[in-house]
C-alpha cells in the first residue's frame, strides 16, 4: 500500500506458527525508575491517592475514577471515568489495559470481551482492564446532537457538486461545535488524547501497577504513544497495533486514510471479479467504476428502504467504506447488500450496514455517543487550519488520487475548522528511556496505513516492529498465528522478537 523504503532493519519471514510451541512463562514486571506523583507530593497527588471502590458487575468488577477536567487547572472541576476489570484466570502478574480505538470506542465494553480480544495465555497472566476515555460511552458521555440530527449528518451530501450543496456542507460542518457548546457536558472541550493519557497514569497507579501494560488498537495507539512520550519511565509492556500518528496534521492523516481506503476498495472490486458475488460484470477495474457510478447515481435518485429513510449517496458511500476493514467478514456482506440494492432497487440492506457500524438501533436510537466523541477528540487533537477554498482545491486533488472517497473525505475536514480548543501536540514521539515497545502494522490496512507503523517504530527510542502481510485493519487476534505468538511472547516476557518480524 505504502512505500517501505524507510524500513531500516531487515524484515525476516514469520516462522512462528500457531500451536507449534508453548507460550513462555510470564516474567514478573519491573519496578519504575522514577517516583510517582504521590511520592513527590505533586499537585496531582490527591487524584493518585483515591481508593477504587470495586463493585460486582457480572463477570467483572467495576469502579469510578475522578480526574481533573482540565490538567492546566487541576484545582478546578473534575470528571469521572468508568473502569472495568476482568480478573485473570490464573495468578495475575499485573493489569493489562486495552483500548479498541475510535476515537469514541468503549474500552469498558472491549475489556468485557477479554476471552476474544487476547489469547488464553494472556487471560491467565493479566487482569484485563478497560477505561472509557473521558466523554466516551460510560465516562461522563457527551451528547451534542439528537438522534434525528445524527441521522441528518450521515445522510447529507458529503461531496457537493453545486454551490447550494457546498453552502449546506459548510453550514453543517460549523453546526457540530455549536451544538456541543449548547447541549454537551463541559468535558466535550477536554477530550484530547494528551488528557486521556494523563488519566491513564492515574488509573495505572490506582490499580497498584508500577508500570502501564497496554494494548491499543487504531486510535488506541495514539493514546499509548502519547502516554509513552509523557511517562517513558512508566511504560511496561505496550503493544501498539494499527498506528494512528499523533504528530501529523488532520490533512495528512485524512489523505493517508483516503489512499488506504482506496486500495481496500480496489481489493474489494477484485474480490467481486474473482467470486462473481457482486451485481457487476467485468474485471476489477471495470467493477470499481460500476460501483462508483452506482454510488454517484444515488445523489439524484436515492433508493427506498423498508423504513422511512432513503439510501442517499452519502449513506451508500459510507456503507461501502465502513465494510472494507475486515475482508473475511466484511466483503461477503457488502457484496450481498450491493446485490439487493442494484438488482432490487432496495437500499435496506446497505442502510443496515451503516446502522451496524454507527450503533443505530432499529427504533432510531443511537446506542452510544461515538459520533460526537469522534469529532470532539479528533478536532481537538488535530484541528484543520485551512479555508473553504483550500478544501475545495483538496477535494479536486484527492479525487484524482482516491476517486471513490477522496472528495468527500476532503470536504469532511471542514468539521474541524475553527474548533474552539486545540490540544498540545508533540513534534515527535521518542519515549526516551522507555522499556521496549512493540509496534504492529498491517501492510494493507485501510484505515491506518502500514508506513505509519514503520515510522513510529523508527521514531521510538526502544521499539520493535511486527509486520503482517494482509488486507485488514489491525493484526493481533485477527487470524495470524505468527502475529499472535509474537505479541503474546512479548506481553509475557517483555522481550521483543529477536529481529523485526514479517508475518505472511
Amino acid at each position: 500500500m505504502r512505500a517501505r523504503s524507510l524500513l531500516t532493519t531487515a524484515l525476516v519471514a514469520g516462522v512462528v506458527l500457531a500451536g507449534c510451541s508453548r507460550a513462555p512463562d510470564p516474567v514478573p514486571l519491573p519496578e519504575p525508575s522514577e517516583p510517582s506523583p504521590v511520592q513527590t507530593q505533586d499537585p496531582l497527588a490527591r487524584y493518585y491517592e483515591q481508593t477504587l471502590d470495586w463493585r460486582d458487575c457480572g463477570d467483572a468488577e467495576c469502579a469510578r475514577v475522578e480526574v481533573p477536567l482540565d490538567y492546566a487547572n487541576i484545582d478546578g472541576r473534575t470528571t469521572e471515568l468508568s473502569i472495568t476489570r476482568v480478573p485473570a484466570t490464573g495468578d495475575a502478574i499485573g493489569s493489562l489495559l486495552v483500548n479498541p480505538g475510535g476515537p469514541g470506542g468503549s474500552a469498558f465494553d472491549y475489556a468485557r470481551a477479554a476471552d476474544y480480544i487476547v489469547s488464553p495465555e494472556i487471560r491467565d497472566a493479566f487482569d484485563i482492564v478497560g477505561v472509557d476515555p473521558r466523554g466516551v460511552a460510560k465516562s461522563d458521555p457527551i451528547r451534542c446532537l439528537t438522534d434525528a440530527q445524527v441521522d441528518a449528518i450521515f445522510a447529507s451530501d458529503g461531496s457537493p457538486d453545486t454551490p447550494s450543496e457546498e453552502q449546506t456542507i459548510i453550514e453543517d460542518s460549523a453546526s457540530l461545535a455549536q451544538e456541543c457548546e449548547e447541549n454537551a457536558v463541559d468535558v466535550w472541550q477536554y477530550m484530547d488524547t494528551m488528557a486521556v493519557a494523563r488519566d491513564m497514569d492515574i488509573v495505572r497507579s490506582l490499580l497498584g501497577d508500577p508500570v502501564l501494560n497496554y494494548i491499543g488498537k487504531s486510535y488506541g495507539t495514539a493514546i499509548g504513544a502519547t502516554y509513552a512520550e509523557l511517562f517513558p519511565d512508566r511504560v511496561g509492556r505496550m503493544v501498539l497495533d494499527g498506528v494512528l500518528p499523533v504528530t501529523q496534521s488532520q490533512e495528512d492523516v485524512t489523505f493517508g486514510q483516503a489512499l488506504g481506503l482506496e486500495e481496500a476498495f480496489e481489493d474489494f472490486a477484485a474480490y467481486c471479479a474473482d467470486t462473481g458475488k457482486c451485481p457487476f460484470d467485468g474485471d476489477s477495474r471495470e467493477i470499481a467504476d460500476q460501483i462508483r457510478s452506482f454510488l454517484n447515481g444515488l445523489d439524484t435518485q436515492p433508493l427506498p428502504t423498508s423504513g422511512d429513510r432513503e439510501l442517499t449517496e452519502a449513506l451508500g458511500a459510507y456503507s461501502v467504506l465502513s465494510f472494507l476493514y475486515f475482508p473475511d467478514s466484511d466483503y461477503p456482506r457488502l457484496a450481498a447488500a450491493l446485490t439487493e440494492a442494484v438488482n432490487n432497487d432496495d437500499g435496506t440492506a446497505m442502510l443496515a450496514l451503516v446502522d451496524e457500524r454507527v450503533s443505530r438501533a432499529p427504533d432510531g436510537r443511537y446506542l452510544d455517543n461515538s459520533t460526537e466523541a469522534f469529532f470532539a477528540v479528533s478536532c481537538t487533537d488535530m484541528p484543520y487550519e485551512g479555508t473553504v477554498d483550500d478544501v475545495r482545491q483538496l477535494a479536486t486533488e484527492w479525487e484524482q488520487a482516491a476517486p471513490t472517497f477522496g472528495r468527500s473525505l476532503a470536504w469532511g475536514l471542514l468539521t474541524c475548522s475553527g474548533w474552539p480548543r486545540q490540544s498540545e501536540r508533540f513534534e515527535a514521539v521518542r519515549a526516551e528511556g522507555s522499556a521496549p515497545i512493540l509496534v504492529v502494522s498491517t501492510t494493507s490496512d485501510p484505515a491506518t496505513p502500514y508506513q505509519w507503523g514503520v515510522d513510529l517504530a523508527n521514531s521510538l527510542d526502544n521499539a520493535g516492529l511486527v509486520s503482517w502481510q494482509a488486507n485488514n485493519h489491525t493484526a493481533y487476534r485477527e487470524g495470524s498465528g505468527c502475529v499472535d505468538e509474537a505479541v503474546d511472547g512479548y506481553l509475557l516476557t517483555g522481550e521483543l522478537p529477536l529481529s523485526d518480524l514479517r508475518c505472511d
